[in-house]
């Protein structure tokens, strides 16, 4: 749900009470699909919304039509804000917007929004691979109100080697890339840690000087932390992480008909070179050379590997090897 499009759509039901789906979606110029997704989306988020079904029934705000945004409770306004992340910042209109709604909060509530409306961020791009079915959720909670209570965490964390270290980490944001969540704190420096691959996360608590010179364990707040800015943190570890999982490139001679299943498999690391009305020459890149391989394989002679020649040598290794694995083979196995 677009920031800009949250915040006319809270102004609509406060000012019009009472909306029905259809009425919505002329306002907002938008299908009725998508202008009950939104309403609903508003509802699950916890924002004080409810709809009364059948005749004459419609949308509104709970308390009728003039209902204030200020009548929020902590939790409405933390889901909203949870919901809405960076995004309410990212552009000129819905960054005024956010800021009236944040100055229209009760005092107590403000710095909560705050926090949650700069540590919050959403990349709906993946990796190139379904996020993993344990993706830590039930860590969230804890590392959200650290992150807004300016608390440091002391987490147990699993590299990719295997590996379990213990960390003393100060959290700076919060991002969800294709339903896969990112811790973004300092330690030593600034590094990003898979949420799934967080085994243990307790707070200590906050200083009683938060957030301007908070300090907690052994690691201290700058105040260059309270500048973060998490969206261009994340832009640039993106690109990074990308241009490492991308460092190889092969060109290959495809028919058209396995275009749309290769660029399905490979996604951004799947580019179109040039083609006739039979065949393609495309880009696909990986990390590693066997790793190019590995996908390749199982085309056989239907994508020709072009270059560079390495990769050739391996598909050629990788056939002669199940070619030897299909010779020992007993007649029993192979039927």
């Amino acid at each position: 749900m677009r920031a800009d499009r949250l915040f006319a759509l809270l102004l609509f039901l406060q000012t019009r009470g009472k909306v029905t789906a259809a009425q919505v979606a002329e306002e907002l110029e938008i299908s009725i699909a998508t202008a009950r997704r939104d309403l609903e989306a508003l509802s699950t988020a916890g924002v004080p919304v409810y709809v009364q079904p059948g005749r004459g029934g419609g949308w509104q705000l709970i308390g009728g039509a003039r209902t204030n945004l200020t009548g929020f409770s902590g939790h409405e306004a933390r889901a909203l804000f949870w919901m809405l992340g960076t995004a309410g910042l990212s552009g000129p209109e819905t960054r005024v917007a956010t800021r009236k709604l944040i100055r229209a909060l009760p005092e107590s509530l403000r710095a909560e929004a705050e926090a949650l409306a700069t540590s919050i961020h959403y990349d709906h791009t993946t990796w190139g691979k379904a996020p993993p079915t344990d993706d830590g959720h039930e860590r969230l909670g804890t590392l959200r109100n650290a992150l807004v209570h300016h608390q440091t965490l002391n987490i147990r964390y699993t590299g990719r080697n295997g590996t379990t270290d213990m960390h003393a980490a100060s959290p700076l944001g919060l991002v969800a890339k294709a339903g896969t969540w990112y811790l973004v704190a300092r330690t030593d420096r600034v590094r990003t840690y898979r949420v799934d691959r967080i085994t243990e996360a307790e707070a200590v608590e906050p200083n009683a000087d938060a957030p301007g010179g908070m300090t907690s364990g052994h690691i201290t707040a700058s105040a260059t932390d309270l500048d973060f800015d998490l969206a261009s943190y994340w832009a640039a570890h993106v690109e990074e992480v990308e241009a490492l999982r991308s460092s190889v490139t092969a060109t290959i001679r495809c028919p058209n008909w396995t275009v749309s299943i290769l660029s399905a498999h490979f996604g951004r690391y799947f580019t179109v070179v040039t083609g006739d009305s039979d065949f393609t020459i495309a880009e696909v890149r990986a990390h590693l050379i066997v790793a190019l391989a590995e996908q390749l394989a199982g085309w056989g002679q239907t994508v020709e590997v072009l270059s560079p020649p390495e990769l050739r040598a391996e598909l050629a290794r990788i056939g002669a090897e199940l070619i030897e694995y299909g010779r020992d083979l007993s007649f029993d196995q192979l039927i």
